[in-house]
């Protein structure tokens, strides 16, 4: 009798049902949403500014949700590229065409590539603390219009910390050290891209990505005319469903001579937002919002910059062992394919099952806008989970981090009740069942 529980049935009846252990003050998120990711420069948003490309989704998740703007205590934005306190005034003005009142205030976050999903482990920090209770995260990357660069001179005292010069080493040049120090052959990486462009082809084939994205009504402009024509941006377009080992075998090394990263097996460059909508479990009780998941840890980790890829592989067991799991807990995994020599290996150093890994497709197919991407893996992985139901409990959104870094966060589907599966359909008006039963 000691492990039975008294507490009221949230059903509002007296059935059986099977329950779990919640508590008021979680951090659930209610809505995950994002942009389509199109190819920098040449795709569908390549003359889309930062400000139309958030304003789109923050719009979609207020409207989905139907939480009064005026409700937002913070919202945290994630950007990698955009000039800093530009990129700040962008996502502010953003919100003004959001409808969001000025009250409501903005801030930006830069942890590299894990900006989107740094962004939400801010916000829920904040909410766990008590500053405010419901919170807008998210993220951006305008890759066509700030494209990747650096900035400034380079101070001298680095020749003296070699750890410090792995920071100043080309992405690229990361990958192939990954490869060459962990043995991950170019047919390896080559078969793994592949198979990303075939989970994401499928994917978008099955409609799977139609919860997730908000099309954004915007323009292109003809670059030999500067013609502006209306168009209606409403899928992913890095995906090559064609894409096969003997293709990208073709496609010559970038980064080395004789190397094995290429274009072919490495992320896109991309543009794109997402954001996510996040409340105490109170809240969103009183609101009545279905609860898409619950946020249960973030770790974020520090590697050799010049393996910098290797992140994941620390981090997920970081983050894993926070919130008391193991990673055998774990039902599906969204890790970013910066490339797919770190991507694989961390994949194989986890020794995880690959079926529950990326199971719609990642980067290398769709994108990585880098300030945006923690922000699109979670929106990718909680509408992946709330497909599955009871067969998906546990996810984890983890990236590698350009400097040297890994971060990583769990995830845990939010219904405060499971459903009640052991009823059948019964004919005929009935009256004297529960409001519950299958009919």
């Amino acid at each position: 009798m000691q492990g039975l529980s008294l507490q009221r049935c949230a059903a509002g009846d007296s059935a059986a049902y099977e329950r779990r252990n919640t508590a008021c003050d979680d951090v659930v998120i209610v809505a995950a949403l994002r942009t389509p990711l199109t190819k920098a420069k040449r795709g569908g948003l390549r003359d889309t500014d930062a400000v139309d490309l958030l304003a789109t989704v923050f719009k979609a998740v207020l409207e989905r949700t139907r939480v009064e703007p005026g409700a937002i205590g913070d919202i945290v934005i994630g950007s990698v590229l955009g000039p800093s306190s530009q990129r700040a005034n962008e996502a502010r003005i953003a919100s003004f065409f959001a409808g969001i009142p000025e009250q409501v205030p903005v801030r930006t976050v830069n942890r590299q590539c894990s900006s989107g999903l740094q962004a939400i482990a801010d916000v829920a920090a904040a909410i766990k603390a008590g500053f405010y209770t419901v919170g807008l995260a998210g993220g951006v990357e305008t890759m066509s219009l700030n494209p990747m660069a650096w900035e400034g001179g380079i101070n001298p005292r680095i020749a003296e910390f070699p750890a410090a010069q792995g920071c100043m080493l080309p992405m690229g040049v990361t990958s192939e050290n990954v490869a060459a120090k962990f043995g991950v052959d170019r047919k390896t990486q080559d078969a793994f891209a592949v198979k990303s462009h075939k989970k994401a082809a499928a994917a978008r084939a099955a409609g799977k990505f139609k919860d997730e994205i908000v099309p954004v009504h915007t323009k292109v402009k003809d670059p030999k005319t500067g013609v502006e024509t209306p168009v209606v941006i409403s899928e992913d377009d890095g995906i090559r469903a064609s894409a096969t080992v003997e293709s990208l075998g073709e496609l010559r090394a970038v980064f080395k001579k004789n190397g094995t990263t290429t274009a072919g097996n490495s992320s896109q460059v991309t543009d794109g937002a997402a954001a996510v909508l996040m409340m105490t479990r109170a809240e969103a009780m009183r609101r009545k919002l279905p609860i898409l998941a619950v946020f249960r840890s973030f770790a974020a980790v520090g590697v050799d910059p010049s393996i910098m890829g290797i992140g994941p592989a620390v981090a997920i067991p970081a983050a894993v062992e926070k919130a008391g799991l193991t990673l055998d807990d774990i039902d599906v995994f969204e890790i970013n394919e910066a490339f797919a020599s770190q991507a694989s290996y961390s994949v194989a150093k986890l020794g995880l099952d690959e079926s529950k890994v990326n199971p719609n497709g990642g980067a290398i197919a769709l994108g990585h806008p880098l300030g945006a991407t923690g922000a699109r893996c979670t929106a990718t992985l909680l509408n992946e989970m709330k497909r599955r139901g009871r067969a998906a409990r546990f996810g984890v959104v983890s990236m590698c981090i350009g400097s040297g870094m890994g971060a990583a966060a769990v995830f845990e589907t939010g219904g405060e009740i499971d459903p009640f599966t052991t009823a059948s359909p019964v004919a005929g008006k009935q009256v004297l069942l529960s409001k519950d039963a299958v009919l």
